[in-house]
């Protein structure tokens, strides 16, 4: 009788599990063409954002990390934008926050990357 009541309750607890993520299933094939394109120019422009920062001299004589950080906090509204653009096309936050957090975390990376390296290279010339 437990048994029979446990595997009945095992049941009903997937039907519930698999009734919640049917609603938060989403679509990514629904994106319009128009949506795409707003996405990659804004792509566009944080990564130009983060690259024309980088160009400034004043974080070359800052440490790597506390640069990388000036950086992106310069180039946050690039992304607040994107945010915007989602949410305005109905793609559910947790999507457009997952995107745009793997967006960052690669830019930060790759920014801290270059960073490291140019500091490398001043203290390696200063050095001689």
């Amino acid at each position: 009788m437990k048994q029979l009541f446990f595997i009945t309750m095992l049941l009903f607890t997937a039907n519930t599990y698999a009734a919640v993520d049917a609603k938060n299933d989403w679509d990514g094939t629904s994106l319009s063409d128009d949506l795409i394109k707003k996405i990659q120019e804004a792509q566009y422009q944080y990564k130009k954002c983060v690259s024309d920062e980088m160009q400034k001299p004043e974080y070359q004589t800052l440490e790597s990390k506390e640069s990388t950080g000036k950086i992106i906090k310069q180039c946050e509204p690039s992304l607040a934008k994107m945010r915007a653009i989602y949410l305005a096309e109905k793609v559910p936050g947790e999507v457009a926050d997952r995107h745009l957090k793997k967006m960052r975390i690669q830019t930060i990376r790759n920014v801290l990357q270059n960073m490291m390296y140019g500091e490398a290279a001043r203290k390696a010339g200063q050095q001689k």
